[in-house]
């Protein structure tokens, strides 16, 4: 194949996936289809099945209810003695809200003696449930699943989410004349016409890549049906000579790592002497349902890499990879491994999940039920909409990031916030059927590559026989990669690695320029439990941007003269980055 910046389609020929291979005249195919369509994340039905196995266990179900009649009976002497007024104003309820749920914060719930009944009764309920989900005995996954599926319930019949059962909401509407009901109730009617019946997150209106967003000065160097690769302008009179491949994950487009000025992870590494490129993943449609997850290796990855080394004259480059393209960039090493062809120098993997033994909440959307629902749903059009898994991120942390916003929006009457890490976090991609259903399996299911048992063209990828020095990143609060999970990149693989603590979740780990309230945590003693390693970890006052660069630094060769040419005879500069792709919406028409 000739090298030019245009390359040839990717993917099987036209036709049935053989991955996604339903049968339409299966009458049991057809009734989970409609199961599929009302429980897609098997909540109801595990909830059921919890039910049945907790049937079975009268004396672990009795044990529950005489707790919650115990407990019943403190609520209801704790209220007598509200409305008798003889109780201390400041008496404890007999049942406490988690101390970081903030939707109790009114001082209603406390001394109003209906919002106090309802937060109570609420709580006690709340309880219960999950008292009889224990009841029911189940294994570890299902114990997971239920719990989780009971709390999201729960999340969203809470008092807080209602008009008349939120005392903020209902002395808003007082103050206001009744003019932040309608407001709310116009918020909603948008929602439920636009955005699919959930809370809009954000106005995203005013951030475009290019205008406001991923401004970082380059060109599109080269183009195929599956990425584009984007080469940084320097802005330093000298650059490092082993240059710098930034890889995203496929599910979201790559400006989280190039925000906006000062908030741009790309920005920092082109001004601390680095030569920049970045992949920019194609939005998929349904003429993509039969890309493989081989596919995205070499087309993706791989393929980046191959232009990196032509575009440079170096036979290494070093990689900065978030989430998946972490995953994918660790399995494109052992392949290198494998197969004698090594372009990665170094990795730095942020937040990262390499062994999927322990993929925390996350786990309840991944088992095999549900994977299962999602490839006979991803059989209809070839491709996961990018809104359904935005949505599985959010339920994971649904009071902050579905609720919060139910009452913000609808019961307060107040707009979005307009916030560039939210309008790139709105801004996602589609997943091709075929490449998701096989990712979903041999990572989340089968953990092949901690396994030993990942396999890409008849090689086996071992991740021991990953030697390069790995620098892995997570973040304390992250909710889809928790930190323990992904401290296991830096124990997994076999080179030299330095884990680093970060503040923050999954994104604003990520995007975290210096700041006074930037801090980090380091131990160079791997060997432990994460929890062990946290223990004898130091805390760092400045952000791990600065320790990424002293480190990467250290291992991106020796400094020479920059040079203003980008690309080369081969890969000719075409527009300025962000590029074509990037631009692509939910929705839009993709001219690839």
């Amino acid at each position: 194949m000739s090298q030019t910046n245009e390359e040839a389609p990717i993917g099987a020929a036209a036709g049935e996936s053989d991955v996604l291979d339903p049968s339409w005249l299966d009458p049991s195919w057809v009734g989970d289809r409609i199961l599929d369509t009302l429980d897609p994340v098997y909540f109801a039905r595990t909830l059921v099945g919890a039910g049945i196995k907790a049937a079975a266990n009268p004396t672990g179900v009795g044990t529950a209810l005489l707790k919650a009649a115990a407990g019943a009976m403190k609520v209801g002497a704790a209220t007598m003695a509200k409305a008798a007024k003889t109780a201390a104003p400041d008496a404890p309820a007999p049942i406490q809200p988690e101390p970081k749920d903030h939707r109790w914060s009114s001082e209603a719930w406390q001394d109003n003696l209906y919002f106090f009944g309802l937060q109570q009764t609420y709580l006690l309920a709340k309880n219960l449930a999950d008292d009889l989900i224990d009841a029911a005995r189940l294994d570890e996954a299902e114990h997971r699943k239920a719990s989780f599926a009971a709390s999201f319930a729960f999340d969203a019949l809470a008092p807080t989410n209602m008009l008349l059962t939120n005392p903020d909401a209902l002395a808003k509407a007082a103050a206001t004349g009744g003019a932040s009901v309608v407001k709310g109730a116009a918020n909603m009617l948008h929602d439920l016409r636009h955005n699919d019946g959930w809370p809009s997150k954000v106005d995203d209106s005013g951030f475009e890549p290019g205008l406001n967003m991923a401004l970082t000065p380059g060109r599109v160097v080269y183009r195929s049906d599956l990425i584009e690769v984007m080469q940084y302008q320097p802005q330093t009179e000298q650059t490092y000579e082993i240059p710098m491949l930034f890889c995203p994950p496929w599910i979201n487009k790559y400006y989280i790592m190039d925000l906006s000025p000062q908030k741009s992870l790309i920005e920092w590494a082109v001004q601390h002497g680095h030569t920049c490129f970045a992949i920019s993943y194609r939005n998929p449609d349904g003429s993509m349902r039969d890309t493989s997850f081989e596919d995205y290796l070499h087309r993706g990855p791989l393929d980046a890499l191959r232009v990196v080394r032509e575009i440079t004259g170096q036979e290494k480059a070093n990689t900065v990879n978030v989430c998946l393209g972490g995953t994918l960039t660790a399995l494109a090493m052992a392949y290198g491994a494998a197969t004698g062809d090594e372009p990665v120098h170094t990795a730095t993997f942020l937040n990262t999940l390499t062994d999927f033994s322990d993929p925390g909440v996350l786990g309840a959307f991944t088992d095999e039920p549900t994977v299962a629902g999602l490839e006979r749903k991803m059989a209809d059009q070839g491709y996961l909409e990018a809104s359904e898994m935005a949505r599985t991120f959010d339920a994971i942390r649904a009071n902050d990031l579905i609720f919060q916003y139910v009452v913000n929006n609808w019961l307060l009457g107040e707009d979005p916030p307009a916030f560039d890490l939210l309008a790139w976090n709105n801004d996602s991609t589609r997943m091709p059927a075929r490449m998701h259903s096989s990712y979903l399996r041999r990572c989340y299911l089968e953990n092949q590559f901690a396994n030993g048992a990942f396999e890409i063209d008849g090689a086996l990828l071992r991740a021991a026989d990953v030697t390069q020095d790995a620098y892995v990143l997570s973040a304390i609060d992250d909710h889809i990669v928790p930190w323990t999970a992904a401290y296991r990149t830096a124990t997994l693989l076999g080179g030299r690695n330095r884990f680093v603590l970060s503040t923050s979740g999954h994104i604003a780990g990520i995007v975290n320029p210096p700041h006074p309230k930037a801090r980090h945590w380091t131990n160079d003693n791997i060997s432990h439990a994460p929890e062990r390693w946290l223990e004898g970890a130091e805390q760092h006052q400045q952000t791990w941007w600065q320790d990424w660069a002293a480190w990467i630094g250290e291992r991106a060769g020796k400094k020479v003269e920059a040079s203003p040419r980008l690309g080369s005879e081969t890969y000719e500069p075409m527009e300025e980055a962000p590029g074509r792709y990037v631009k692509i919406r939910p929705g839009d028409t993709d001219p690839a």
